[in-house]
């Protein structure tokens, strides 16, 4: 069973920029699709983001595409999502998750065994 845990989250100003990091633990992610998700209290588990276990493939939520950015390096057991021009509404807590299986199912939560424990992204205007 992997384990994860999302960094690098925090405080930025409405422009500006952050790299959120996924690590695994107890097992490498190398046959995992990762996917990026967020929360509010106000709303549902969002979609952002997904690669695939090899790093060719990613898909985005319209949310995300454009502003966002998601990578991996095996070597490291980590995945990453960029977000630039962040605003205000991206403020929520961001969760990454990870599952074996295709890309094409990796855009719902239940596609995902796997999932961190979430850090929290604050957007100030």
């Amino acid at each position: 069973q992997v384990q994860l845990a999302e960094s690098g989250g925090g405080l930025v100003q409405a422009g500006g920029s952050l790299r959120l990091s996924c690590a695994a633990s107890g097992a490498t992610l190398n046959s995992y699709t990762v996917g990026w998700f967020r929360q509010t209290p106000e709303k549902e588990r969002e979609f952002l983001a997904a690669i695939s276990w090899n790093g060719v493939s990613t898909f985005y939520e319209a949310s995300a595409k454009g502003r966002f950015t998601v990578s991996r390096d095996n070597t490291k057991t980590t995945v990453y999502l960029q977000m630039n021009s962040l605003e205000p509404e991206d403020t929520a807590v961001y969760y990454c998750a990870a599952g074996r299986m295709s890309l094409s199912y990796g855009t719902t939560e239940r596609g995902y065994p796997n999932w961190g424990q979430g850090t929290q992204v604050t957007v100030s205007s």
